[in-house]
């Protein structure tokens, strides 16, 4: 990793006592990074790619001692504490990133489902990720238990970040008014999933909009876009709606910072098949279609440009990590390894990026290195 990598994740603190450091931890980390992006998914295969790139590496980091054992990687690894790697890393992301000011942060949860194990009775690691969809990087991410846990880990997560003239979005499982207030309190807008689960609320959205649109919206001040995608036999048209009539929602109050309420509708054909399907939003920006779509849209993206690369390019669902805090830690070591090869300029798929790294010396020091 690069000086100003190694700077930021310098606070990370070791666990180890001073007679046991035979190997410090910045050349483990540099190991590791280096090994998954270069394609190296477990702990034997960590530690083949040392064995092979030594010389590699130590152009970098003296390793005195050489490489340690899989063994060793994983008991460093799994004993590092995942809330302090997670701030070094939204600090390093700050860094590298543009100015967030105007960003779309898609909040969103995904579930390693390679890292249940059943016989010692250890539930999947549940990751809560902030993606930056302008620069397409991840920005932060906070480990959960349980999906459940969203709700406590969304608000850890957004503390990490600089959200000044952001918009966040998140799904329905993040619709509280506390999570409302925390992002108006940081300086962002947000754009929050609907669904029964704030009840009242939903139904009185829901019956809006079917009462507006049965009248043809007349009467009702709002803003309208469609969109039309046609791909491979596949037709898909999105409708947006948006209005900042609130009057007959009956506790809009409770909503820090609520200004527009929005409907979207998804009418798919791909052969015989057709489908419809609706959903609700509450928002603090105003009744600009535009601006909602690109927000939905892009939250909408988080699924094939985070969590859909995370598994196939990094095959992250099949991993069997699984020993003490090692699933959180190689969670984020992933996602730093996407936002090196996002930094890194040349248009290739990111399948293509990974492999070059595999093979090729000079274009992995040039990620990791700049």
């Amino acid at each position: 990793m690069s000086a100003s990598i190694l700077e930021h994740f310098a606070p990370v603190p070791d666990f180890r006592i001073e007679r046991n450091k035979l190997y410090p931890l910045p050349e483990i980390l540099l190991l590791v990074v280096s090994g998954v992006l270069s394609g190296a998914d477990g702990w034997e295969a960590i530690e083949q790619f040392g064995q092979s790139k030594l010389d590699w590496l130590r152009r970098f980091a003296p390793f005195r001692n050489g490489i340690p054992s899989h063994d060793c990687i994983a008991y460093v690894i799994s004993g590092l504490s995942p809330k302090a790697f997670q701030e070094c890393f939204a600090s390093w992301t700050r860094t590298v990133s543009e100015a967030t000011g105007g960003e779309l942060i898609a909040v969103d949860g995904k579930t390693a489902r390679g890292a249940r194990d059943r016989r010692r009775g250890k539930s999947a690691l549940h990751m809560v990720s902030a993606w930056g969809c302008r620069n397409r990087l991840v920005l932060g991410q906070e480990a959960t238990a349980e999906k459940s846990n969203e709700i406590t880990a969304i608000p850890k997560l957004l503390e990490l970040l600089e959200l000044k003239g952001c918009i966040v979005t998140i799904d329905a499982m993040g619709c509280q008014t506390k999570l409302a207030a925390q992002i108006d309190d940081q300086g962002a807008d947000y754009v929050l999933g609907l669904k029964g689960n704030q009840g009242t609320l939903h139904e009185e959205v829901e019956d809006f909009f079917a009462t507006a649109r049965a009248g043809g919206f007349a009467g009702v001040a709002h803003d309208y876009i469609e969109e039309t995608d046609k791909d491979h036999g596949r037709l898909e048209v999105r409708r947006y709606w948006i209005t900042e009539e609130l009057g007959t929602l009956s506790e809009a109050s409770r909503w820090r910072a609520l200004r527009s309420i929005g409907l979207v509708e998804r009418e798919c054909w791909s052969g015989d098949e057709h489908s419809i399907e609706q959903r609700l939003f509450i928002n603090s920006i105003g009744a600009d279609a535009k601006r909602f779509a690109h927000a939905v849209r892009g939250h909408w993206g988080v699924e094939n440009r985070l969590h859909w690369r995370l598994d196939v390019i990094f095959n992250e669902d099949a991993s069997r990590i699984r020993r003490g805090n090692a699933p959180a830690i190689m969670t984020v070591i992933r996602h730093l390894c996407m936002n090196l090869f996002e930094q890194e300029p040349s248009k290739r798929r990111l399948s293509q990026k990974r492999r070059e790294a595999a093979w090729n010396d000079d274009y992995r020091a040039k990620v990791i290195f700049g």
